[in-house]
């Protein structure tokens, strides 16, 4: 008896055969599709899973490998949709499930268009390079459109507890989820040179030494990174007091009591200033307040300026209030105050991007159809255009409000205008005990990092943070928690190479993603004309 042994190609569909009812074979890639977008939900803090964010790309590679673009297109977004629906689920918290659905499906369309262009460019040599540049060409996306973009959600972020943090540092997140993703696919193609080789037990060198360059490129990356992350003092040091008053009550009308939570910031500085003065604690340099800390303006309010002043006498150092400024006319600002204890206000920074759908509504007329709370914004908050870098008693603090530390360009602006420490000065309020928080408080570390700079988050509820320049928490706050946070945090100067370099290695990447979906176009091209022929 002779048996005869037919090779296997690895490179299709054909390469997992999957026994059972036809039925359910035609579940099991739109089931790891999900999966894989549940595993990368999975990655994100406050869980410190960072690992699962690469088997999630392996297991989104084996879905997308060798599939048509339509399904592409669909598998990406069941993909989208496992991965967005959990992660933004705090964003329905006070306002219902419309707009969280809204927002997730239409945000998941990205990773449609990603699945679509991973599929197409899953045949070329090399794919795992060129994948990982097409998810990271839907992040660039993602972060500019519509409405100026909404970058919650990108990779990097959920790695501010991972081995590929220091990659931040060298080419800012573009950079650091481009490694996570080009690891997960150069995983799957590993495994899957491997299984070709028990199919046909030819080894196949040159495929298989490429795929492992795709898993060892990136770990080698990131070890030959680690000098760029430092938090040694370059310029001294400075002692920061970031204050967190706390809110009268959870969700959307906890700025009701606008006095209440001015009061609960004003409470809290003075009795810093009172532990001071018993030398409990050490007297800060400048004291920050958080995002709304007086949602009543001090501009028009005297009995609100007189409080703020008053606190800031007390403790005897500059201090930096976030309040919501009410022209006369036009839209309101999102302000930071610098306020000096001897001149009272004396410099201010209004907020650039402002949020579409919570500062400012969009389309009203229409989503009021779908939703009646987008009448609680009553009058639209409008951007401002002044890069926020206050000099506090001899020291430079970058300001990026809130929603700001999302986007790569509202942070590094500060540093490259000389600040020598960030602050995050953030309300979180309105989304009670959920996620949300500390994925925000995520982005501040993987920000730390990136610019090599310490960055404090004030948070009028929690979680507030002093984060050291190498991305650990110093010290942190209990959510909806008073309380007063002092530290004596490194100043620096250096920048980082992707503080220097700014958006080219995004640029780069996405070049290569363009070159690998042009390439897979001429190669689709090339083979109708040949079967034509």
């Amino acid at each position: 008896m002779s048996t005869t042994i037919t090779p296997v190609d690895a490179s299709g569909p054909a390469a997992d055969p999957q026994p059972g009812p036809a039925w359910l074979r035609r579940l099991v890639r739109p089931g790891a599709a999900v999966l894989s977008g549940a595993l990368l939900y999975l990655s994100f803090p406050p869980r410190p899973l960072w690992w699962l964010a690469p088997v999630a790309f392996a297991l989104l590679g084996w879905t997308l490998r060798g599939r048509r673009l339509r399904a592409g297109f669909g598998l990406g977004y069941l993909a989208g949709l496992g991965f967005l629906l959990p992660l933004l689920i705090w964003t329905g918290s006070e306002v219902g499930q419309f707009p969280w659905i809204a927002l997730s499906a239409v945000e998941a369309l990205f990773i449609a268009a990603a699945g679509l262009g991973i599929a197409a460019v899953s045949r070329l040599p090399a794919w795992p390079v060129f994948a990982a540049a097409v998810w990271i060409l839907a992040e660039a996306a993602r972060a500019r459109v519509p409405f100026g973009g909404f970058p919650w959600g990108k990779i990097a972020f959920g790695q501010a507890d991972g081995f590929f943090l220091p990659l931040a540092a060298v080419g800012g997140t573009p950079v650091l989820g481009f490694a996570v993703a080009l690891c997960g696919f150069g995983l799957y193609e590993v495994i899957r040179q491997v299984r070709a080789y028990r199919a046909t037990g030819t080894v196949p060198r040159g495929p298989l030494a490429a795929a492992a360059l795709t898993v060892l490129v990136p770990v080698t990356g990131a070890l030959a990174a680690l000098p760029l992350v430092d938090d040694r003092a370059e310029d001294g040091t400075a002692t920061v007091a970031a204050v967190q008053g706390n809110v009268p009550r959870l969700g959307l009308d906890f700025n009701a009591q606008r006095r209440a939570v001015l009061d609960n910031h004003v409470a809290r500085t003075e009795e810093l200033a009172e532990a001071v003065a018993r030398k409990e604690e050490p007297q800060p340099d400048f004291v920050l307040w958080p995002e709304n800390s007086s949602d009543i303006d001090p501009y028009a309010n005297p009995d609100a300026a007189d409080a703020i002043d008053q606190a800031v006498k007390k403790i005897g150092v500059p201090t930096v209030i976030g309040a919501v400024v009410s022209p006369p006319t036009g839209k309101l600002r999102n302000t930071l105050i610098e306020w000096d204890p001897q001149k009272g206000p004396v410099t201010t920074y209004d907020k650039r991007h402002v949020q579409p759908f919570g500062e400012y509504i969009p389309m009203r007329s229409f989503v009021r159809i779908f939703n009646s709370n987008v009448d609680r914004v009553s009058r639209d908050f409008g951007p401002g255009d002044k890069i926020g870098v206050f000099d506090l008693a001899g020291t430079k603090v970058g300001l990026a409000t809130c929603y700001e530390a999302a986007f790569d360009w509202a942070v590094r602006d500060t540093v490259t205008h000389g600040a020598q420490l960030i602050t995050v000065p953030s309300n979180n309020a309105t989304f009670g005990r959920s996620e949300m928080t500390y994925q925000q408080l995520a982005m501040s570390r993987v920000r730390a990092v990136e610019h090599s700079r310490a960055v404090v988050v004030p948070v009028t509820s929690g979680v507030s943070a002093i984060i050291a320049p190498d991305g650990r928490i110093v010290e942190q706050t209990e959510m909806f928690t008073p309380d007063v946070l002092v530290e004596k945090v490194p100043l620096r100067s250096s920048l980082t190479p992707a503080t220097r370099m700014g958006t080219l290695p995004e640029a780069l990447l996405v070049a290569v993603a363009a070159a690998g979906l042009g390439w897979s176009v001429l190669r689709s091209v090339r083979a109708r004309r040949s079967r034509a022929a």
